[in-house]
């Protein structure tokens, strides 16, 4: 072997690897773990032959030298216990190690030579005692040593070696035989030490990887692999530990979610790779806008996002934030060949005002958020004492609806739709009544909602219709009955099975029948209700696009559904009078009614101004409070006859 090649084993077997800071730690630890046993067997050996030789020796030699050597190894044992429960950093074990590697050779070249300096003194048995002191101390030390290779073999080779030399020095048979067997003894060990050590590093090496590895999978499990950007899990994990920090500290924070407004049109139109490339830039727009530390930003799925407030923001700055994330949305996205334009919604909650914990905080949030994108979508939302009143009396409601007898608390009432030129009727609209018998009347405007988010709006919808067509039996033969079906009803086959059993069971004709349906029902899944609806049309029921212009509808949708009627909301006729836009909606959705040859009836016409200028823009069919109010069952024949009068 070249020289050079030997020093650099050598420099490699008793140096420490201060470029492994995973290794240095875990030699630390193992080490200081076996320390005070290696400082009380070399201690409790060293006084045992120190009491060999204590009336044999002079007392500098027997008392005095081991007193300084143990001095100088309860120093080290202070540092250790000093330092025993510190969780040890790189540099400090580094320095550690570096003092033991320091410190091995002149400990085990002191109590050597103290060992050698004993051994004139005393007969063939002290004598003895000193070889079995030097061979058994020096083998417990190596082993106790064996997580610092280095530290290892300068004592294995300091201890060894003098007494390898003296020994044999000797020229006692029995010495010079312990001497060579300790030289044989001492090659195995260091063999041993070596082994161990090396499987000692491949032990924390593939730790260390198998942490880099771990701590990659829980990274890659924690961010969304389309963005980039936190994940659903990674967003959750932390609302629940800041919340949990939150309760402990009274600090306040706020959830914000978000939702695309007219993502999925890009979808339909452009495809998912437009879409796809959509959400990567709206998740970058979002993380330009939330590099404060305080700001969690996270993709829930979809064209639903969510950023944390870590920080005790006031109102005016959540709204300000909302307002800047609504605003950098609002630009035009250049997506490949396509330039597309959308918009966002966004709510917010703040805890602990307005929740008590990480999951009515979320729901809070996500409640603001769809009550904006109902009543001004495209802006920010907060969550308000008013918000949780009415969640409060929506939970008072599904519980009352869950203990509801249905058959008997339910009814039907009709407002009448008649002939704009005469007033004259021409049928009735089938209107929800409920009256609880724990709450007493409640609006449809609180129960429908209710009931379709408890998936039981289904159930109620054939109830309501079998009383409205057991009642409509009873009216004069010209006169039609319109009722109105849940996005349930027209968007699963079984509930539009049961709305078909009613309907052919019932004995009215469905020729006298319109089904009113709304656009957001028919827009969830525009292939299925065309398929589902134009069945109810084979069956010879008419069918109503109920509220147009409210939704979003376009002149695609009308052509593909099989429609016989369209109802323009009231919203539009509440000023007509007065506001001219109004007034030409109205004018510009007859004329497409018209030339699409459907028929049309207004609502809201609750005035004789409204009358009047429905009648100039050509409007044929009206209902509205200037009629009627609704009726129960048993009055619409009373109010019938007044009218014929």
């Amino acid at each position: 072997m070249a020289p050079s090649a030997l020093m650099s084993m050598v420099r490699r077997y008793w140096r420490v690897n201060y470029d492994q800071p995973e290794l240095l730690i875990a030699q630390y630890r193992a080490f200081s773990g076996k320390m005070p046993m290696m400082y009380l067997i070399l201690l409790i050996n060293s006084w045992a032959l120190a009491y060999t030789y204590l009336d044999l020796a002079p007392h500098w030699l027997g008392l005095y030298f081991p007193a300084l050597l143990t001095v100088l190894c309860a120093t080290r044992l202070s540092f250790w216990w000093r330092g025993r429960h510190v969780d040890p950093t790189p540099g400090m074990a580094a320095r550690a190690l570096k003092r033991t590697n320091f410190l091995a050779a002149p400990i085990a070249l002191g109590f050597s030579l103290w060992s050698v300096m004993l051994f004139p003194y005393g007969d063939i048995y002290a004598q003895a005692h000193v070889a079995f002191y030097m061979g058994i101390t020096v083998i417990c030390c190596i082993f106790c040593l064996m997580y610092l290779r280095s530290a290892a073999l300068s004592v294995a080779l300091i201890v060894n070696g003098i007494f390898t030399v003296f020994f044999i020095s000797t020229h006692v048979p029995v010495f010079v035989a312990a001497a060579l067997n300790v030289v044989l003894v001492t090659i195995g060990m260091l063999a041993i030490v070596n082994s161990h050590y090396s499987d000692f590093t491949r032990l924390i090496d593939a730790q260390v990887k198998t942490a880099l590895l771990s701590d990659e999978n829980l990274r890659l499990a924690n961010l969304d692999s389309l963005t980039d950007i936190p994940n659903r899990r990674k967003f959750f994990f932390q609302l629940d530990h800041i919340c949990s920090r939150a309760t402990a500290s009274g600090q306040r924070f706020a959830v914000v979610i978000l939702d695309l407004d007219g993502f999925k049109a890009v979808n339909d139109l452009y495809g998912h790779t437009h879409g796809d490339q959509l959400l990567r830039e709206v998740g970058q727009r979002l993380w330009a806008l939330c590099q404060d530390e305080r700001f969690h930003l996270a993709r829930l799925g979809g064209d639903e996002f969510a950023v944390i407030i870590d920080d005790d923001l006031g109102d005016a700055a959540l709204q300000a934030f909302g307002t800047r994330i609504c605003a950098a949305l609002r630009r035009p996205f250049m997506l490949y060949k396509a330039t597309v334009q959308i918009a966002a919604s966004v709510g917010v909650a703040t805890f602990p005002d307005m929740a008590v914990d990480a999951t009515s905080l979320y729901e809070h949030a996500d409640y603001a958020l769809y009550q904006g994108k109902r009543e001004r979508r495209g802006t920010i939302t907060l969550f308000s004492e008013r918000d949780k009143a009415q969640i409060q009396r929506n939970a008072n409601i599904e519980q009352a609806l869950r203990l509801a007898d249905f058959e008997r608390e339910l009814s039907v009432f009709f407002q009448p739709i008649v002939r704009l030129d005469d007033c004259q009727p021409i049928g009735f609209e089938a209107l929800a009544r409920w009256h609880s018998a724990s709450k007493g009347a409640v609006a449809p405007i609180e129960f429908i909602p209710a009931a379709e988010r408890m998936g039981i709006i289904n159930q109620l919808s054939v109830i309501l219709l079998k009383k409205a067509l057991q009642a409509a039996a009873t009216w004069p033969p010209s006169l039609r009955l319109s009722f109105n079906l849940s996005a349930n009803d027209i968007n699963t086959s079984e509930g539009m099975a049961e709305i078909v059993k009613v309907i052919t069971t019932s004995g009215f004709s469905p020729s006298r029948l319109d089904l009113e349906i709304t656009e957001t029902a028919v827009l969830q899944d525009l292939e299925k209700s065309r398929r589902l609806v134009s069945a109810l049309r084979e069956l010879g029921c008419g069918i109503t696009l109920d509220d147009f212009g409210t939704g979003y509808a376009s002149l695609s949708h009308l052509h593909a559904l099989p429609l016989t009627r369209i109802k323009i909301d009231k919203s539009f006729v509440a000023d007509i009078e007065h506001n001219e836009v109004s007034y030409k909606i109205v004018k510009s959705l007859l004329a497409l009614t018209h030339d699409m040859e459907l028929a049309c009836v207004v609502e809201g016409v609750e005035t004789p101004q409204h009358l009047q200028r429905l009648r100039e823009l050509g409007a044929t069919h009206g209902q509205g409070y200037l009629f009627a109010m609704p009726l129960a069952s048993d009055q619409v024949q009373t109010w019938l006859q007044s009218q014929a009068t």
